[in-house]
């Protein structure tokens, strides 16, 4: 049997008309390498149809960035203090739990967890996480709203600190976390540059923005590209990257994401790949994770690598890899770490190790609306009940991957109880 000609025509049509869309809805996904392009390009949708579900993540995105607008634009030249190299444009900063030792003047003791205040003073620590941080909202502004403004100040911010020659930070970490008097820099002071995380993504949102042209994005990869050459080469960058814990976590997540905005995505790939065997050694088949367990600050450290392996997973998953399933021969994963944490959601339970100053709860609460889809059949988003409602219907995480449903009975006034107290994990 043969169709006739006009019908023949008629179905050409329509096959070319399938193929164009699904070319225009692929060319349509934001260009982002950890967060999730379909959730971005769903999130934008109803951002568009002033969709009231996710109203408060874009509030809530929307005040950081006008807050960022505010920002003044930050250099390591601000810095007082010489780096030991006599170059002020290297990145300086100090080891936050080193304290001086009384009984020897000039030398310095660890005590983990007790951040030293001597740390926070004149370093350029916070100013690099202050310009990856906001540019990061702004960036995400930019892409919902489409509001020039907010990209003309992410340029300003990247240019001041990585690309005018009066004021630009060198592609290297060599003295972050340097013990005064002892050693110039250690590969833990890699630990504050994970925001380049989130800074690759709004990169790539930037791209199609006046206000960050070409010769910008150009010379920002060439930056980066010096940047990932002295990670993946140096003493202080691959000390970092084979680190066993935490570090080598967020390391490996910033390498990552960074190789892959300069297009090189089989390193990106090998990375991710060689991730299974980080999960394998850092979690236990009862989720537990050994090398944040010996920390002063466990739960903090254990949501804290937790993190790390999340947006690895999530990474992954955009270059079709399932870390999410990915079990060792000691048959323990991501889900493992997940479900041994997530129970103490609930502030009546207690956290059986060592916790000094309380412990914050809200970073589990982001790990479990992140990861909760990925593990229909679980319970974790049942955890989500004790936290509040308008703290997780806002956060943004909402806006970038998908997350798990916010069921309205969540809506304790006091969820979190006295474990909601903030810390800052830099070690």
């Amino acid at each position: 049997m043969f169709l006739k000609p006009s019908l023949c025509l008629a179905v050409f049509i329509l096959c070319l008309q399938c193929v164009f869309a699904a070319d225009s809805t692929q060319s349509a996904l934001p260009k982002v390498f950890c967060a999730d392009p379909h959730a971005l390009a769903d999130a934008k949708i109803k951002f568009a149809a002033n969709d009231p579900s996710l109203k408060p993540a874009f509030d809530r995105l929307l005040a950081d960035a006008n807050k960022a607008l505010e920002a003044k634009p930050h250099s390591v030249m601000e810095k007082n203090r010489i780096s030991p190299s006599g170059d002020k444009h290297d990145y300086v900063s100090q080891a936050p739990y080193f304290w001086p030792d009384t009984n020897h003047p000039g030398k310095y003791l660890r005590r983990d967890g007790e951040r030293n205040p001597e740390s926070d003073r004149d370093s350029d620590a916070g100013r690099l996480g202050s310009v990856q941080s906001n540019v990061s909202a702004l960036g995400l502004a930019y892409y919902f709203t489409g509001d020039e403004k907010y990209a003309a100040k992410a340029a300003q911010l990247m240019r001041v600190f990585f690309l005018d020659p009066a004021t630009k930070m060198n592609p290297n970490l060599n003295f972050g976390q340097g013990i005064p008097g002892e050693i110039d820099g250690r590969p833990a002071g890699l630990i504050s540059a994970r925001g380049f995380v989130d800074m690759m993504d709004s990169l790539g949102l930037l791209e199609k923005s006046k206000s960050w042209p070409t010769a910008d994005q150009q010379e920002m990869r060439a930056w980066l590209e010096q940047y990932l050459k002295w990670l993946t080469t140096s003493k202080v960058g691959t000390g970092e990257l084979n680190a066993r814990n935490n570090h080598g976590s967020f390391c490996t997540d910033q390498a990552a994401a960074i190789a892959l905005f300069l297009g090189k995505t089989d390193y990106a790939r090998k990375l991710v790949s060689e991730a299974t065997n980080r999960i394998a050694w850092q979690i236990k088949p009862d989720g537990s994770e050994p090398l944040e367990l010996v920390r002063t600050k466990s739960f903090g450290y254990s949501s804290f690598n937790l993190r790390a392996l999340v947006d690895l997973a999530s990474i992954g998953q955009n270059l079709g890899i399932d870390l999410w399933h990915f079990s060792g021969t000691n048959n323990a994963g991501i889900y493992n770490a997940l479900a041994f944490m997530s129970p103490y959601a609930d502030p009546k339970k207690v956290w059986p190790f060592q916790q000094i100053h309380g412990y914050n709860h809200a970073p589990l609460a982001d790990l479990l609306l992140r990861t909760a889809p990925q593990y229909p059949q679980s319970h974790l988003s049942d955890e989500l009940q004790f936290f509040k409602v308008d703290e997780l219907v806002s956060n943004r995480c909402r806006l970038l991957f998908k997350t798990a449903e916010i069921k309205p009975a969540v809506t304790s006034a006091d969820k979190t109880g006295k474990n909601s107290q903030g810390e800052k994990l830099e070690e």
